[in-house]
């Protein structure tokens, strides 16, 4: 009995400490959104940020880390898509980066002919030459030496510090982020955060092109009273608007209106190349054989 007590109280010991060593771990989608600059925020991280782009692009990460990417791949992604302005801390550029990369080769290049100049026995282990100083010489050269990298790293320091202040990289377009992720959305059939994105982007952009895409996402999100006032809208301004008369007509039939198939007849009219229109025609064909 004591043996088992002793077996379970270092099972619960162990126990404990995965779960406190779990705890203690970072949360990796937040760790990744924190490195990700919002798109439609002034100086948030995705993390940060209530906004439903940051919300997007957090469930992004979210699924990109159950897919086993690590953050270096999730970062990589979002730049494909965005640029590296995406980025809270992209790479640095320009003269900044001469900047920092002179002294650092400086001192490495300091530090190598210290290494080969003060090493012991390296006396010992050339024969001594007429023109080559001894290791007081040595010492000598390599102060000065020293001094001198001292000298280029604070002419560096002075000169940044003398040079305007870097701009502050622009944060993405958020319409064009809007657009590209409610495009990643349709293509996994999550119409509504789909739609949720078109009516952001329409907020930033009220163009036409942007709102029949919506009223698309709409009608596949099964809103058919959505994508119908969404179509309406184009329509008004555009009364031959194919894909507006395409969403509308569709959406009408799935609502059971007696309009459907005069809007959808007329969108065929305007538009008789339209990639849907053998779709329309065999729809339109198959209601008539049943009567409807």
């Amino acid at each position: 009995m004591a043996f088992v007590l002793s077996a379970l109280a270092v099972a619960a010991g162990v126990g404990l400490a995965r779960s406190a060593d779990d705890h203690g771990r970072p949360d990796p989608v937040l760790a990744v959104a924190a490195e990700l600059r919002c798109p439609a925020c002034q100086g948030e991280s995705v993390a940060d940020s209530r906004s439903p782009i940051a919300a997007a692009m957090r469930q992004v990460v979210t699924d990109q880390v159950a897919q086993g990417r690590d953050r270096d791949e999730i970062r990589r992604w979002f730049v494909q898509r965005y640029g590296a302005d995406v980025l809270t801390d992209p790479p640095a550029r320009g003269v900044r980066l001469l900047l920092w990369g002179v002294p650092l080769l400086a001192l490495l290049g300091g530090g190598w002919a210290a290494r080969r100049t003060l090493r012991p026995g390296a006396a010992r282990a050339r024969p001594a030459a007429p023109w080559r100083p001894d290791a007081r010489g040595a010492r000598r050269v390599w102060r000065v030496a020293s001094v001198g990298v001292v000298a280029l790293v604070a002419s560096v320091a002075v000169v940044a510090d003398r040079l305007d202040p870097p701009a502050r990289p622009a944060p993405a377009d958020p319409v064009a982020v809007a657009l590209q992720l409610a495009h990643d959305l349709e293509t996994q059939n999550r119409y509504d955060a789909a739609a949720q994105m078109y009516q952001e982007a329409l907020r930033d952009r009220p163009d036409d092109g942007i709102r029949l895409r919506f009223a698309f996402a709409l009608l596949r999100a099964g809103d058919g009273g959505g994508a119908q006032r969404t179509a309406r809208e184009v329509l008004a301004r555009e009364p031959d608007s194919p894909d507006g008369l395409l969403v509308l007509g569709l959406a009408q039939r799935n609502s059971r209106s007696a309009e459907a198939d005069r809007t959808l007849r007329r969108f065929l009219t305007v538009a008789p190349a339209h990639p849907a229109a053998a779709e329309i025609k065999r729809l339109l064909a198959a209601g008539q054989s049943t009567g409807r």
